[in-house]
């Protein structure tokens, strides 16, 4: 909580279940972004549904009461599974990954989460669906995800009290449709490491064009606080996943254009959490 009495919720990432006691050691609110791709990136074949479901389960019982923001599959660009074929693509970063094969091929997204489901029977279920370029790619995987859950009721199968469904806003494009989409978006989280990224068209890996990737020019301000004011606007609820969440400069810039979540590496909660405490949000 500031100074002058806002209070800010600090989250954490993660994505395998090692990261699950940093929840404690670091005081966090809860997961803001669980990877889940990780799981499949590190063994040799693809995860089976049983073993998805007892691996999300041991991530929701490590969770106890705090909530856990379930990432789905992101894989493409620089995450390549091991067990797969993949077409070599001139531009990856802007090419088939993420939401976009979960798309083409819907058997991979159901498949994940109606394992999902299985694991977060009796407790509310939080997705968040990455790389979103416009609404009715939401729209769409939105309506699997209802199958999923349609499926497991006529079944008779145990399913979540609520299910939550998000949008991580990564391509510029989808900020300017923000009061559409929050008609079917529970939620929206930035994702700045790629809305950056994309907004300069630098790759903030390359050090000959890295210094072009500014979390602090007054584009990027300008382009998070319409952000802000739009979902604000829409009544819809915004937070922000990203490097510039954990560091306390950028994290202050955050917090005087308005976000009030925060999600970021367990080591950086503690000094963000001191600015927080030191700071008036007022004056910023």
């Amino acid at each position: 909580v500031t100074k002058d009495g806002v209070p800010i919720r600090l989250m954490m990432n993660a994505g395998l279940l090692i990261d699950m006691p940093h929840l404690a050691e670091s005081g966090a609110a809860g997961v803001g972004l669980f990877r889940t791709e990780l799981q499949f990136m590190i063994g040799e074949t693809m995860p089976t549904r049983r073993d998805q479901i007892a691996f999300y389960k041991q991530v929701i019982d490590a969770a106890g009461d705090k909530p856990v923001v379930f990432r789905t599959l992101d894989l493409g660009g620089d995450k390549v599974l091991p067990y797969a074929r993949w077409e070599r693509e001139a531009n990856p970063a802007l090419g088939w990954r993420a939401l976009r094969i979960a798309l083409d091929r819907p058997a991979l997204l159901r498949f994940q989460v109606r394992a999902l489901i299985r694991a977060a029977a009796g407790r509310t279920l939080r997705l968040l669906l990455p790389m979103v370029s416009h609404v009715a790619e939401f729209n769409i995987a939105r309506s699997l995800v209802d199958k999923e859950i349609e499926r497991a009721r006529l079944m008779g199968l145990p399913r979540p009290t609520q299910v939550l469904v998000g949008a991580m806003l990564e391509v510029p494009a989808l900020m300017f449709m923000l009061r559409q989409i929050l008609r079917s978006a529970d939620f929206v989280s930035i994702g700045s490491n790629d809305l950056l990224q994309f907004a300069f068209a630098v790759d903030r890996t390359n050090p000959r064009v890295s210094r072009r990737y500014d979390a602090l020019n007054p584009a990027s301000l300008t382009m998070i606080r319409q952000i802000v004011q739009s979902a604000e606007e829409a009544g819809g609820e915004v937070s922000l996943c990203g490097e510039m969440a954990g560091r306390p400069l950028e994290a202050m810039a955050l917090v005087g254009l308005g976000l009030r979540t925060l999600s970021m590496q367990p080591a950086n909660i503690g000094p963000i959490k001191m600015m927080i405490r030191s700071l008036n949000a007022g004056e910023v």
